[in-house]
């Protein structure tokens, strides 16, 4: 059985709740990502926050991305165990319509699955079915 902990980028970086906006911007930008979850002070994560979410929630609304904290955009948090099957992964995505989640284990962030994961799984004919990937493009992209 593959699961959540097969597929996942190991070691994602946690913004702290309190950051701000500018400084989760600099790190999305140095990392090379469109998301970052957050995290409180004991390390558990709080949220998540996209790269859309500070271009439409904050800069297109007319607000300081160096005043507004990471944790004000931070809205419903969708997140997987690590040891979730792809099945329950595929469905939380699909039915959430996200393309991002965050992988818990013991209440703590232990990676991220984004669909460039799930289609490099798919590339290298090891993780996901065909019939898995286009129902989830269908879910995630066309039924929007």
């Amino acid at each position: 059985m593959i699961t959540a902990r097969d597929v996942m980028h190991a070691g994602a970086q946690c913004i702290n709740a309190d950051e701000t906006l500018d400084k989760a911007a600099k790190i999305m930008r140095d990392k090379g990502v469109g998301a970052l979850p957050i995290c409180g002070t004991d390390q558990k994560l709080k949220g998540i926050i996209t790269d859309r979410d500070i271009v439409v929630r904050c800069i297109a609304e007319g607000k300081d991305p160096a005043d507004m904290k990471a944790m004000d955009l931070a809205g419903h948090l969708h997140c997987v165990r690590a040891d979730d099957d792809m099945e329950t992964v595929l469905k939380k995505m699909e039915q959430h319509q996200i393309r991002r989640i965050p992988v818990i284990e013991n209440e703590r962030l232990v990676g991220m699955i984004s669909e460039a994961d799930l289609a490099m799984g798919h590339r290298e004919g090891q993780r996901l079915t065909d019939k898995q990937l286009m129902d989830f493009m269908d879910s995630v992209y066309v039924n929007r």
